[in-house]
């Protein structure tokens, strides 16, 4: 049996919580539910909506960069968002800002509260590495 290729951002809400930020599996990367932490794990809530989704996008992009893998390869992504009325317009201009042309298959789902006292978005997704770059 193969070992699956596992990827931590190594903050401690992983052990604290169980969990990997993402795991290969075949072809396929698995990627958690992302949000606006900073690189050493701390979550850094703000009044602003549209910053929060920018430093949670990035975090993707960490994980996609550990393998070696782009925004065009993600085939869907989950979006939790409070306030998602509120926020449509700013979800919406930002995965036109972080997918540009690619346009992965999407859910957005209003929620009442996330983990963290402040936190208003959190993104997963699917990576397809067989998906051109």
């Amino acid at each position: 049996m193969t070992t699956p290729d596992v990827y931590d951002h190594a903050i401690p809400a992983e052990s604290h919580f169980g969990y990997a930020q993402a795991i290969r599996s075949g072809d396929l990367i698995h990627v958690s539910g992302q949000l606006a932490f900073d690189e050493a794990g701390t979550f850094r809530p703000t009044d602003d909506f549209a910053a929060q989704l920018e430093r949670t996008h990035a975090n993707i992009d960490r994980v996609l960069a550990h393998y070696g893998v782009t925004r065009n390869q993600i085939v869907s992504q989950t979006l939790y968002v409070v306030g998602l009325v509120k926020n449509a317009g700013a979800v919406a201009e930002a995965n036109r800002a972080y997918f540009g042309d690619h346009r992965p298959v999407s859910t957005a789902l209003g929620v009442t509260e996330l983990t963290f006292p402040g936190q208003v978005v959190e993104i997963s997704c699917v990576v397809d590495t067989k998906l051109p770059a």
